[in-house]
């Protein structure tokens, strides 16, 4: 039955907007949940009949006075244990099903997921959490663990798996999660070979699940710059796509084939990308997702020179973002705000060389990050800090540097420390400056300390 009270609570927010309220109530309470549009969607259609501890916990925090009844959930002891688990198929056994969920899931808070997955240090960073290899992890069709059928267990396993990926990469950036993330990638894909299922909605779930998997995994790579792998997990979940015949999945893998050519130096194959993306997009009654993808067409042509196309596409990008959201947004896309589109656009701008323009919009897309999505920020600040060097402000880009070099304690990727590299190349002729020649050795001690 679908939980109206649920619902009603949610009011007028979106259920991207909501989740989002979700996860700020979590850190308020130091709780970490990997909430999302698709959570509060399974919330609301009766899926969830009662929280984890948890959930439970931030849920009991945003509503305070009321009991998880009033919230619509059932009592716990009505949904928890051997009798109440339904929806497992009796083809194989309960043991079964608790391997492949710790195969993939993490639990609550990162001290949990540290114990549940062997989160480890990575050797000379600070104390965040990185998932290790899980424990039991079967690694190609037929090996012991891998069920012939697939129930609820398992498919929502693969789901968790992506959440909680996006997750930590959202908070600490993709270096030191990539290798340790490509097993659970593994595993959904032991799944599709060797399982069976007599229900198409669990298919494609699981279809759909090892897709956004092999994409997640595939940013980890491109944020990480390796850059060929990458391209080869975008192209595995956008063959999962075709053969799943979804659409939604097919234009996030085209969005993110998109943004990769566009890194890679191949414009144009970052315009055909984009452009075929949107043909898949249209299957979607979602505009923001189309406005994601014709933001990616306008850097493919920002990347070509060509500045009149690039401001047709952002003027129809932004137009498209006026939309507003829809109940079809995927539920990855809940990072694309105003933020990433200011982003985006600064990015556009920047490869056309008008540098003040390019700061002006990296300024308002670090001013207005939703402080979750931790990488983004430092992303957003790396390119002000670049945008200001060339536009002619160095003490200001130092200043900005500064700042990007506190959340690369925290933050691990690549790309924004090659970022800030390009930066203090710009800004060395500027090195006598007493504003800037504090970043500068700030900076090369970072690296040396980093190498």
């Amino acid at each position: 039955m679908p939980n109206n009270d649920f619902r009603r609570l949610r009011g007028s927010r979106s259920p991207a907007e909501f989740a989002a309220a979700v996860r700020r109530a979590a850190r308020e309470i130091g709780e970490q949940v990997a909430c999302d549009a698709r959570y509060i969607g399974r919330v609301e259609a009766g899926d969830i009949r009662c929280p984890n501890y948890a959930y439970e916990r931030v849920f009991l925090h945003m509503f305070p006075g009321l009991t998880l009844a009033d919230l619509g959930f059932s009592a716990r002891e009505t949904v928890r244990g051997r009798g109440a688990r339904t929806t497992t198929t009796p083809s194989h056994s309960d043991e079964e099903s608790d391997v492949l969920r710790r195969a993939f899931m993490t639990s609550g808070t990162a001290t949990m997921a540290a114990a549940s997955l062997g989160l480890g240090t990575a050797p000379g960073t600070s104390a965040f959490p990185y998932p290790a290899a899980p424990a039991v992890l079967p690694a190609a069709s037929g090996t012991p663990g891998v069920p012939r059928r697939v129930g609820e267990a398992e498919v929502s396993a693969v789901e968790d798996a992506v959440r909680q990926i996006r997750l930590l990469d959202d908070r600490h950036g993709a270096d030191g999660l990539y290798k340790r993330a490509a097993q659970p990638l593994r595993t959904a894909y032991a799944l599709l070979e060797a399982s069976t299922t007599s229900r198409r909605s669990m298919a494609d779930r699981l279809h759909t699940g090892a897709g956004e998997l092999a994409l997640s995994v595939g940013w980890l790579a491109h944020d990480s710059g390796r850059i060929d792998d990458a391209r080869s997990h975008y192209a595995e979940a956008l063959a999962t796509a075709r053969v799943a015949g979804d659409p939604a999945l097919e234009a996030h893998a085209f969005s993110n084939s998109a943004f990769l050519a566009r890194d890679t130096g191949r414009p144009r194959e970052a315009v055909r990308a984009a452009q075929a993306g949107q043909r898949a997009a249209q299957q979607v009654a979602s505009p923001r997702l189309l406005s994601l993808l014709t933001l990616r067409e306008a850097g493919g042509w920002a990347g070509l020179g060509d500045r009149t196309g690039c401001e047709q596409a952002l003027a129809r990008a932004k137009a498209l973002f006026e939309r507003g959201t829809a109940q079809a947004d995927p539920e990855w896309m809940s990072f694309f705000g105003e933020a990433e589109l200011e982003g985006l656009e600064a990015q556009c701008w920047s490869a056309l060389g008008d540098w003040a323009r390019a700061a002006r919009h990296a300024r308002r897309a670090a001013a207005l990050q939703d402080p979750h999505f931790t990488r983004n920020l430092a992303l957003y600040s790396a390119e002000l800090a670049d945008d200001l060097a060339r536009a002619g402000a160095p003490d200001e880009a130092a200043a900005v540097g500064e700042g990007v070099l506190d959340l690369l304690e925290e933050v691990q990727s690549s790309r924004v420390r090659t970022m800030l590299s390009e930066t203090t190349r710009v800004l060395l002729p500027h090195r006598r400056s007493p504003s800037v020649a504090p970043f500068l050795t700030r900076h090369a001690n970072a690296s040396r300390s980093s190498a």
